[in-house]
């Protein structure tokens, strides 16, 4: 037998096989059998059949499958001898071969009827017969036709007997086909009184009492009509007494229910048009019977008849469907409701919610009661049809419909919605943010999937939308206008400062995960809930922009729409700003098609294609590129050619270029930013080398541009770009000559090892200065006129600008000629400045600051009315107010840049600060430093609160500068040196990121220096040791009193400010490029965008630092040991807290009470020796003796959040294990540990010492006439948790708490014990009275008497004695009857219960 091949076998030892089997010539288990599919008529040999498959069958096995499911049922096939007849119609053959339902219906043949007597039902006066019940069947004797017939089917055949039994003779039912009759007026009168007339016309179909029934011969319709016109001949000769009189004769001869049945006949035929001509089409003849007539007497006269009302099933429609219309041949009325009429408004007093708001197709937001004409489109809508206008649900709906033009339309009413929302127009109308709504609901996706629909009109409303979503005009209206300002180039980038802290706690764990894996991207909806900017960009949303400008070249409104939306992606930060550069030929199309050497010349008006003309809006772009990274303005200006194109728009005035006058400054003007942007980097030198000419011809024109009047806003702004643009190239050629190492960039991308000295000189740019100061006289002169001077205010800013870089380059030349720079600073000074200062309109300028600061307005920053977390904007909508920082009434710029000028004057020339000092006696700018001084809550910061934060510092920052010059040089001390040094303290807490080199100065210069401290030289010392006599009545020797220690403080400033400079450290790249930006160092700016305004550079609590820093160096995760300077640092740092605690109060008002409490303590958790110190136990003990004054006590909260502690009792719990580890009975440790015991503190602080640290009393000796606080905050008022309570006595008892080791406490514990055990509350509850008394027999029978007098006869406290309290010489009457009253209880008992 051979075996069956196995794996691993070859084809070889197949075939081998083969061969075997063949030579074997055994017999093969299957066989090969050709089937023939074709059956062949019999006596016919098949034919030989070529290239037939080979059918395997087995033996023993069916040929076919067994059937595991039913077969489909197998299809007729026609005989082949069988022909179909050319002639028959197939549907008429199909119809005989039918056996459908209608067919058998349609051939029931009716038998004659017309002989047979037809009697009526019997009446029921119901629709339906009455249910019929078992019960209800009286004891009847079984007929004999029953049989087994049901209880049913018997009571039917009763009814109908007894319906036989009760018909009148000769009444018969009416049949079909009688012709209608007619009535006279005299029977409409008689009807119209109740009478019974037949009624006639549309409401009648004939006669109702006589139809002919029976009557066999042919004329029996004229027989019937005979007797029918007799009856009313003989009706019409009747009267209506007569009438009436039949009337009740024939009601008392009819049975009662036939005259019911035949009131009901009237309401049986109730069918609508439709049904009747659908039955008369089909050949039936519907009956109508006449509406129910009253059968009783007729009303009086006078009465009119109330019509019934139309069924509530049947709407009356504006017009009657025919089925010979399209599409009505199955006329369905509920889809036809719609053509009805609006039901009526229902009025609404609520205020409206989103899911009721609804707008008009402009927007606007309808109010629920508006009336408005259906022909305005505004009611195309099934909910709510009566009421005008589209809700957002309805909107999203239609933006996805099937038909371009609606998707369009959606998209542009949603954009002029939100254009609407973000101007503040709902206001309070709706309940929610119209913005979140929309991005919640997918709005974002919903625009991008748009964008890539194939419809141009559905494109342009979707970018459309995109920039009313993305971009706010009036942000970059104010960037633009304050771009020449003092340091104006510089901006926050418009990004989320911080996610919200719900959404990341409902993070899952794979999306944490995600976020630490920086290969696995998030995906765009996660993106857009935390980032709207980062969600459009991973939609690969910049790819699309550019296919669009590529390839389909929209129309210009489209295009500016576009570019609107790149430039709101560029300032969201360097890394969108990057993507936009890296997308493929994004860029290059710009360049390109927007930015072209050479275009047909446009005219005024409106232009019908964009490309190939030089448009304002992508040169702005590139700006806005430049200014997010130094390589990245590199790239643009090296790789894309932008040398050319600046040449070619700069080297033309606008008036020669051939385009529109607006659209020709406003790119005149990008040109000259984007240049400024460069130079501020150190690169366009050599590009001022060719343009030199140019330059200075503008320069020369000038004077005479100015002259004419009107000035145009946009010439004024050019003007104002183009002098920004030589201060920052003034400024790149102070640094051409040095060499500097790159500092280390804060951002990844911009780091540049070697970055290129700038290629231009002092030489080239020296010449400048005598063109730009005639413009700024010229200028100056207009500052009476306030009209001209606000329509000139950007010029002033930038000139005054220039100056200051021009001198501040001049004095930093290694070849600098000190005679030749300090004799042109004194004529600039006495030709220029000072005239200028002396004028009596300048001194109004500081007035207007305090009403336009937003410190002290901070509603002028409030949030934008559409302010959400996920897409920020600065909230400028419909431009600043005029009294506010960046108002036309705002003198900040102006202001701003003459301090930066004066500052830079009095460096070079110290002799001027003395003429410098009267622009700092200006009472405005006294007023306005009292008010930023004073304390104040500062408001939540919003993207434009820290935008005009940073300028409104930059003031006070160049103030503080130039008083701390003209200090220096005064023998007296300065007259306003407290308020500076105010605003010097506020200043510093409040700087944010950006401002670090300010920051690093007012730490050398105006917080530590001495003549802001004129206190320490003009008797503050003896001025504090005297008060605190009088607030303590200390004796303290004036050696270890608060005095000395002050005075000790302000001869260790130096060693201070060293420690702060040590501790309050701020990042080094991000302190480099804060001071490149402020000192103009061209080579070490990485970037004009500032870090994300996430909070201010150093807290509120910053004179704490030093000593937060050491605590967590001590008792950190890596705790490291003190190093021997600890002492020295700690030191200072008390010094500095006790100099603000005690002169300067204001500064440290925002740091809460409970906060210092807890800074204190971290003094004594760091080391356990170092609080033993000498200097340090002196400060703590004077700055403790601040914190319990009456009002710091009132204050003191340890229940609040406090910043940098997670529970005040866990630290305090921690306080207690260290006291009772190290203290020794320290009575400074001890002092700080009973401060938490007063009364008005958490039970919780008290039931950690008593119940779980108790043999921390045995240490707390304390003499009670040191104790800081009152006794009676720890007395008043009794003690109510019985818990406590049961912990004082148990301390007592157990004498783990007496008078020698914890005097405090001890008197404490008493007096609330005593409190308790002589406590008669009627509302105490069952357990406390119980508790008082088993305590107060506990005192009765205690041995130790001194504790059994004490608790019995305490009185109220008094330090002054040795126990700390006074006692009864006897017990009151009532307390002694209380303890009467229980000890003959306990006597009656024989002894104490358990």
């Amino acid at each position: 037998m051979l075996s069956r091949p196995k794996p691993g076998e070859s084809e070889v030892d197949l075939l081998r096989f083969q061969n075997q089997f063949l030579s074997s010539g055994a017999t093969p288990a299957v066989r090969i059998v050709k089937k023939v599919k074709k059956e062949w008529p019999a006596g016919e040999e098949l034919p030989v059949l070529q290239d037939q498959r080979d059918v395997v069958t087995l033996d023993k096995l069916p040929d076919l499958p067994p059937t595991l499911v039913p077969a489909p049922p197998k299809r007729a096939r026609p005989s082949p001898n069988f022909t179909l007849p050319e002639e028959q119609d197939p549907e008429e053959r199909l119809d005989q071969h039918d056996q459908h339902i209608t067919a058998i219906f349609t051939k029931i043949i009716e038998h004659d009827t017309s002989a047979m007597t037809v009697t009526m039902p019997l009446p029921s006066g119901v629709a339906f017969p009455r249910v019929f019940h078992r019960s209800q069947k009286g004891p009847q004797g079984k007929t004999a036709t029953s049989g087994k017939r049901s209880i049913f089917a018997q009571e039917i055949e009763a009814r109908r007997n007894a319906e036989a039994n009760s018909t009148p003779p000769g009444m018969t039912v009416p049949t079909q086909g009688q012709q209608e009759g007619s009535l006279t007026s005299e029977a409409l009168g008689l009807r119209e009184q109740g009478l019974c007339v037949p009624e006639t016309g549309k409401s009648s179909q004939g006669l109702q009492l006589i139809t002919g029934e029976g009557l066999q011969s042919e004329d029996a319709r004229r027989e019937v009509q005979t007797i029918h016109e007799e009856n009313l001949a003989k009706l019409h000769a009747l009267g209506p007494e007569e009438i009436l009189q039949e009337q009740q004769r024939l009601l008392a001869q009819l049975d009662p229910s036939l005259v019911a049945f035949l009131k009901s006949r009237h309401g049986t035929n109730g069918q609508t048009g439709v049904e009747s001509m659908e039955e008369q089409n089909s050949g039936t003849v519907v009956h109508e019977t006449p509406k129910e007539e009253p059968v009783g007497p007729p009303p009086p006269s006078g009465y009119k008849r109330k019509q019934p009302e139309p069924a509530a099933s049947a709407p009356e429609l504006p017009v009657t469907p025919h089925k010979e219309w399209l599409h009505m041949g199955t006329v369905e009325l509920e889809k036809l409701q719609w053509t009805q009429d609006l039901p009526q408004l229902r009025r609404q007093k609520t205020q409206e919610g989103m899911q009721q708001a609804r707008f008009g197709l402009q927007g606007e937001l309808l109010a629920p009661d508006v009336d408005l004409p259906t022909h305005l489109g505004l009611h195309h809508h099934g909910e709510e049809a009566e009421r005008a206008g589209y809700s957002l649900q309805e909107l999203f709906h239609l933006a996805r419909s099937q038909i371009s033009q609606q998707r369009a339309l959606a998209l542009q009413v949603l954009a002029r919605i939100i254009s609407k929302a973000q101007a503040g127009e709902f206001g309070s109308q709706l309940t929610d943010s119209v913005l979140r709504l929309l991005l919640d609901a997918g709005f974002l996706f919903l625009l991008r999937f748009s964008l890539d629909d194939s419809v141009d009109s559905v494109i342009a409303a979707a970018v459309w939308a995109l920039r009313a979503l993305l971009v706010a005009p009036g942000d970059e209206e104010l960037l633009d206008r304050t771009f020449s300002w003092y340091q104006g180039a510089a901006v926050f980038p418009l990004m989320p400062s911080q996610e919200e802290e719900e959404e990341e706690d409902e993070e899952t764990l794979a999306e944490k995960a995600r976020k630490k894996n920086p290969q696995e991207t998030r995906p765009p909806p996660d993106l857009a809930r935390h980032d709207v900017i980062k969600g459009l960009l991973a939609t690969q949303l910049l790819p699309r922009l550019r296919y669009l400008l590529e390839v389909t070249c929209p129309s210009p409104t489209v295009v500016q729409d576009i570019l609107a939306v790149l430039i709101r992606v560029a300032r969201h930060s360097l890394e969108s700003a990057t993507k936009v550069l890296e997308c493929p030929r994004l860029i290059d199309t710009l360049v390109r098609e927007f930015l072209p050497s050479s275009w047909s010349p446009v005219g005024e008006g409106p232009i019908s294609r964009l490309h190939g003309v030089p448009c304002a809006a992508a040169m702005k772009l590139l700006r806005v590129l430049a200014s997010a990274g130094r390589n990245i303005s590199a790239r643009l200006m090296s790789g894309f050619d932008l040398r050319s194109r600046l040449c070619r728009f700069v080297s033309e005035a606008p008036q020669e270029l051939a385009m529109p006058i607006q659209e020709a400054e406003q790119l005149n003007t990008e040109s000259f930013r984007l240049w400024a942007v460069a130079a501020t980097y150190g690169q366009g030198g050599d590009l001022y080398r060719e343009l030199y000419p140019v330059l200075i011809q503008a320069l020369q024109g000038l004077p005479q541009e100015l002259s004419i009047r009107p000035h145009s806003p946009l010439a004024m702004q050019r003007i104002s770009a183009l002098i920004t643009l030589l201060a920052h190239l003034t400024q790149a050629s102070s640094s051409s000559n040095v060499e500097l190492p790159a500092p280390a960039s804060p951002y990844p991308v911009e780091s540049n090892q070697s970055p290129v000295p700038p290629s231009i000189t002092w030489v080239q740019v020296s010449g400048l200065r005598p063109l730009i100061e005639p413009i700024l006289r010229q200028v100056l002169k207009e500052l009476p006129q306030t009209d001209t001077w606000r329509a000139l205010a950007p010029l002033p800013t930038a000139c005054l600008l220039y100056l200051a870089a021009h001198y501040q380059a001049w004095s930093q030349q290694p070849k600098l000629c000190p005679g030749e720079c300090l004799q042109d600073v004194e004529r600039l000074s006495e030709e220029l400045v000072l005239p200028l200062l002396s004028q009596p309109t300048f001194q109004g300028l500081w007035d207007s600051l305090r009403h336009c600061s937003p410190l002290c307005n901070p509603l002028s920053c409030a949030p934008a009315p559409e302010f959400i977390p996920n897409l920020i904007s600065l909230g400028c909508v419909g431009g600043c107010p005029p009294l506010s920082l960046a108002g036309s009434s705002s003198s900040f710029p102006f202001l701003t840049s003459l301090l930066s000028l004066l500052n830079t004057l009095a460096r070079i020339h110290k002799g001027l600060c003395g003429q410098f000092a009267s622009v700092l006696g200006a009472p405005g700018l006294q007023d306005y430093l009292r008010h930023c001084g004073a304390p104040s809550r500062v408001p939540r910061l919003t993207p434009f609160f820290a935008w005009a934060l940073r300028h409104e510092y930059h003031l006070q920052y160049l103030v503080l500068t130039l008083a701390q010059r003209t200090a220096g040089l005064r023998t007296e001390p300065t007259p306003d040196a407290v308020l500076y040094h105010t605003v010097a303290l506020n200043l510093l807490s409040h700087l944010l990121p950006g401002s670090e080199y300010l920051a690093h100065e007012l730490l050398l210069g105006s917080v530590f220096r001495p003549e802001f401290l004129p206190e320490g030289a003009s008797g503050g010392p003896e001025a504090a040791d005297f008060s605190d006599k009088l607030n303590l009545g200390s004796g303290r020797s004036p050696a270890s009193g608060r005095g000395a220690l002050l005075a000790e403080a302000c001869r260790d400033l130096p060693s201070i400010r060293g420690c702060y400079l040590a501790h309050c450290t701020l990042p080094r790249p991000a302190l480099l490029h804060s001071q490149a930006l402020y000192q103009g160092e061209p080579l070490h700016i990485p970037s004009l965008l500032l870090p994300v305004p996430k909070e201010p550079l150093l807290p509120v609590d910053w004179p704490f630092l030093p000593l937060i820093h050491l605590y967590h160096q001590a008792s950190g995760p890596t705790s490291e040991a003190l190093h021997l300077c600890s002492l020295g640092t700690v030191t200072r740092a008390l010094q500095w807290v006790l100099v603000l605690e005690s002169w300067r109060p204001s500064s440290l008002r925002a740091v809460l009470p409970a906060a210092r409490l807890a800074r204190l303590m971290c003094v004594f958790l760091m080391d356990s020796d170092l609080f033993r110190e000498a200097p340090i136990q002196q400060v703590i003990t004077a700055l403790l003796a601040q914190l319990c004054q009456p009002q710091a006590l009132s204050l003191l909260k340890l229940d609040c959040p406090l910043p940098g502690l997670a529970s005040f009792p866990d630290l305090y719990s921690s306080f207690l294990e260290h006291f009772e580890a190290v203290s020794f009975g320290d009575p400074l440790f001890g002092a700080l540990v009973l401060l938490p015991l007063q009364r008005q503190h958490s039970v919780t602080l008290r039931l950690s010492l008593f119940g779980e640290h108790v043999g921390a009393l045995r240490a707390l000796g304390l003499p009670l006439a040191q104790l800081p606080v009152s006794l009676e905050n720890y007395t008043a008022p009794p003690e109510d948790n019985l818990e406590l309570l049961k912990l004082y006595f148990q301390a007592l008892v157990t004498g783990a708490l007496c008078p020698q080791w914890c005097p405090v406490l001890y008197a404490v514990a008493v007096a609330h014990v005593n409190s308790f055990i002589f406590s008669q509350d009627p509302k105490s509850s069952g357990v406390m009275g119980a508790a008082s008394k088993w305590m107060l027999q506990k005192t009765w029978l205690l041995a130790n008497e001194s504790l059994k007098q004490h608790l019995l006869y305490y009185k109220l406290p008094n330090v002054a004695l040795p126990e700390g309290f006074e006692l009864y010489p006897q017990l009151p009457p009532l307390r002694k009857n209380r303890l009467q009253d229980v000890t003959d209880r306990l006597l009656k008992d024989g002894g104490l219960g358990s």
